[in-house]
């Protein structure tokens, strides 16, 4: 019984095997350079509502970057798309408002065919609605879509709340008339998407590297992790890998997560310290265990084909292990309270996952309110620290 469980992990971390990303999708990033990146914003129009000024003398000037439907407009604003790939994204972008495909802020992702060299390839849009008058409320609005392309329409998709938050940070960009910022501000924005959006995961293990096991028992562990010496984007790329990486959330109830969050943060030499100011980084207050050591090297091996798709699979899936193991212990501490056996199961289950710390820190605030598995958990505890001074 004990043996599938374990052997479950190397199913886990063997994602090349999966039909998340099969070999053509490995084959299209086995280098960075071959992944070619491009953005689109258009002017957005219903037909009903009455046009600004400054929209009309745009829709002007670009009468031949405009296509125009029954109850609609959209006209090109600004585009890192090949010349002869633009109309063909435009058509695309324009069935798909038709049809009521796109609701203002949600982003929708799809596999789109374009003449660029990679010829189909996965394409993020968004509406992105402006205020309505309320004079008018029942008219329709205008916006912008933005559209985003690059990878596969499966690799997106594990991105798709970052692309979402990223494209709501152009709302107050977009306020100016005729978008006088474009080339300060809009256009050096969307160029960024990808690398903002998409690539914090993968600097985050290039920097770290061999240590990417002490963030990611941090994650796991809810323990605050300080960035020291650095720039603000290696802060913020360190603390969206914590945050994605983490169970907070999916595991437990949120207020029993950040109740214990809390609680560790409190104890400031439980922090672990990221020195940047060294070459590699210096890690102090490290913890880590066998199940992040042995999910390190999944990490390391998608960073150096400098696949950011697949290292955000290989951390959901790290997740998704982690999750399944926290089933299996509540399970198991359930029938504990009835059977001797069933705690010697526990025991032996926590031996085998490698992951015993964290399962039972988490087991413990779940269970704070139950008297009965707190006993166990506390007889548990025992046994592990027990044999981890037996093998020091």
């Amino acid at each position: 019984m004990f043996s599938s469980q374990t052997s479950s992990f190397q199913d886990s971390i063997d994602v090349e095997e999966r039909d998340d990303f099969d070999s053509e999708d490995l084959a299209g990033y086995s280098q960075k350079i071959q992944l070619n990146c491009y953005y689109t914003i258009y002017l957005y129009q219903g037909t009903r509502s009455e046009a600004s000024g400054e929209n009309v003398a745009w829709n002007q000037r670009r009468t031949d970057s405009t296509t125009s439907q029954d109850d609609f407009s959209l006209t090109l604003i600004d585009s890192s798309l090949p010349s002869e790939a633009e109309p063909e994204l435009r058509t695309y972008i324009s069935r798909r408002l038709s049809k009521g495909a796109l609701l203002g802020g949600m982003g929708n992702i799809a596999t789109v065919e374009l003449s660029i060299p990679e010829q189909a390839v996965g394409c993020y849009c968004c509406l992105l609605e402006q205020e309505r008058s309320p004079e008018q409320p029942d008219t329709d609005g205008n916006g912008y879509v933005i559209c985003f392309m690059g990878g596969s329409e499966k690799g997106l998709n594990l991105f798709r709340l970052e692309l979402d938050k990223y494209v709501q940070g152009l709302h107050s960009s977009l306020q100016t008339p005729e978008l006088q910022n474009l080339e300060t501000e809009v256009r050096p924005y969307l160029s960024q998407w990808y690398e903002e959006s998409v690539m914090h995961i993968y600097r985050v293990v290039q920097l770290v590297q061999n240590d990417i096991g002490f963030l990611l028992h941090a994650a796991l562990s809810h323990t605050h992790v300080e960035v020291v010496n650095s720039d603000e984007r290696t802060k913020a790329d360190v603390s969206r890998f914590v945050k994605a990486a983490s169970l907070q959330g999916l595991s437990q109830q949120d207020t029993t997560a950040a109740s214990l969050c809390r609680a560790i943060s409190e104890d400031t030499q439980s922090a672990l310290i990221i020195d940047i100011s060294t070459s590699p980084p210096t890690l102090t207050n490290t913890v880590s265990n066998r199940f992040c050591d042995d999910w390190s090297q999944a990490f390391l091996n998608a960073a150096e084909r400098c696949n950011p798709f697949l290292l955000r699979q290989i951390l959901e899936n790290f997740k998704l292990k982690a999750i399944q193991d926290m089933n299996t212990l509540k399970r198991f501490v359930r029938q504990a309270e009835m059977s001797h056996y069933a705690l010697f199961r526990c025991y032996q289950f926590l031996q085998g996952c490698g992951n015993g710390d964290v399962l039972l820190q988490n087991a413990r605030a779940e269970h704070s309110d139950l008297p009965e598995a707190c006993s166990i958990i506390s007889v548990l505890e025992e046994f592990l620290m027990e044999q981890s001074q037996a093998t020091a």
